[in-house]
C-alpha cells in the first residue's frame, strides 16, 4: 500500500508532518504565554522579558542556518527527532526553573531545538509536495502557526491555575512528535527518490531555472528581510500583547491569554489561505499584499477600543501571515 496520492503528494507525510510542527512550536508558545507568570513571580521587568524573547530567538535564528547547510550536504533525517530530544530538555528544565539565569538556559534549549527540526522538516513537506508547493508548506505552515496559537490556551487552562511546574506536563508532546518524527524518518529515502524521478521528468514544471550567484543573493536578502520584518512585528505582539490588554483594558491574565490565541489562530488560517491563493494568482501578489495590507490597519490600531482591537488585529496577523509559504518557496 502506498502513502501516495494522485499527483506525487503524499498526504499522509504532510498531515504527519503539520502535526509534528504544531506540538514542536505549541511548546515553544509556552513561553511567551508564561510571560506574566514569570513576570509576577520573579519581579521582572520589561526589559528582562525580552531578553527572554532575545535569547530564545537568537538560540534558534544563529544555528538554524548552520544545521540547513550540513543537512543539504549531508542529509539527517533524524535530525528533528534531535531538536525534538533539545525541546523537551529546555520545556522541563523551564518548568522547575528557580532563577531568572536557568530560564535563558531552558528558553536557549527550546530555541536550538526548534532550529534543529525546521530544515529538515521543511525539505521532507518540498519532497512530499509532488509539485503542489503551495499546498504543502500550507499544510506544513499552518501546523506551526495552529500550535503557536494554541500556546495561550493552554497557559489559560493549565499553566496559570496550576503554576509553572505544569510545564513539565506538555513533554508528551515532544514525546509524540518524537515518534511521529522517527515514522516521517523512516520515509525520507523512498519520498526523495520519487522527488528526484519527478524532477528529472520534468512533472514538477520548470524548476531547473539557473540565476546568476548575484540574483540568487539579492533574492535571499530581499526575502530574509522580509522574514526578518514579519517575525519581528509577530514577536512583538506574541510577547507583549497580553501586558498591553491587561493594562490598558484591565483584562485578566486568562482573558488577555485568550485574545493572544485569536491573534495567534488567524496566522494559521493566513498562511494555509495564502498557499492555496498563491499557487493560483501567483506568490509575487501574495507577497505584496502582505506587505502593504496590514499598513493602514496597524495606523488605526491605537485609536482602537477593546473590541476593534481584536478586530483589526486578527485582519494584520491573517493578511501578514498569507505570505509565509510562498516566501518560502521563492526562498
Amino acid at each position: 500500500m502506498t502513502i501516495a496520492t494522485r499527483s506525487g503528494t503524499y498526504v499522509t507525510v504532510l498531515a504527519v508532518l503539520g502535526a509534528s510542527h504544531l506540538m514542536n512550536d505549541l511548546m515553544q508558545s509556552l513561553i511567551p504565554a508564561v510571560y506574566p507568570i514569570l513576570k509576577e513571580t520573579y519581579a521582572l521587568d520589561f526589559v528582562q522579558i525580552g531578553m527572554i524573547t532575545l535569547t530564545f530567538q537568537i538560540a534558534g535564528a544563529m544555528l538554524q542556518p548552520v544545521i540547513g547547510m550540513v543537512t543539504d550536504r549531508h542529509p539527517a533525517p533524524y535530525s528533528p527527532v534531535v531538536g525534538m530530544m533539545f525541546t523537551l530538555s529546555g520545556l522541563v528544565s523551564l518548568a522547575f526553573a528557580q532563577s531568572y539565569a536557568v530560564i535563558l538556559v531552558s528558553v536557549s534549549l527550546i530555541g536550538i531545538g526548534s532550529s534543529i527540526f525546521h530544515p529538515e522538516a521543511t525539505r521532507m513537506a518540498r519532497y512530499a509536495a509532488g509539485g503542489r508547493q503551495g499546498l504543502a508548506q500550507g499544510i506544513f505552515q499552518v501546523g506551526g502557526q495552529a500550535g503557536g496559537a494554541l500556546g495561550p490556551v493552554f497557559a489559560a487552562l493549565i499553566i496559570v491555575p496550576w503554576g509553572q511546574p505544569s510545564l513539565a506536563w506538555f513533554a508528551v508532546f515532544a514525546l509524540a512528535a518524537m515518534m511521529l518524527l522517527t515514522w516521517i524518518g523512516s520515509k525520507q529515502k523512498q519520498i526523495r527518490a520519487e522527488f528526484t524521478a519527478r524532477r528529472a521528468s520534468g512533472k514538477l514544471g520548470k524548476e531547473a531555472v539557473h540565476f546568476a550567484p548575484r540574483t540568487i543573493a539579492t533574492g535571499v536578502l530581499v526575502l530574509t528581510l522580509l522574514m526578518f520584518t514579519k517575525n519581528t512585528y509577530q514577536e512583538s505582539f506574541r510577547s507583549f500583547y497580553t501586558f498591553y490588554l491587561m493594562e490598558r483594558f484591565g483584562l485578566s491574565i486568562p482573558s488577555a491569554q485568550m485574545m493572544l490565541f485569536i491573534f495567534l489562530i488567524a496566522a494559521a488560517a493566513g498562511v494555509l489561505i495564502g498557499g492555496i491563493v498563491g499557487d493560483k494568482i501567483g506568490r509575487y501578489r501574495i507577497i505584496w499584499i502582505s506587505v502593504l495590507g496590514p499598513l493602514p490597519l496597524t495606523l488605526l490600531l491605537p485609536y482602537a477600543d477593546l473590541f476593534w482591537t481584536g478586530m483589526l488585529t486578527v485582519m494584520i496577523n491573517l493578511v501578514m501571515a498569507s505570505a509565509f509559504a510562498s516566501i518560502l518557496i521563492y526562498a
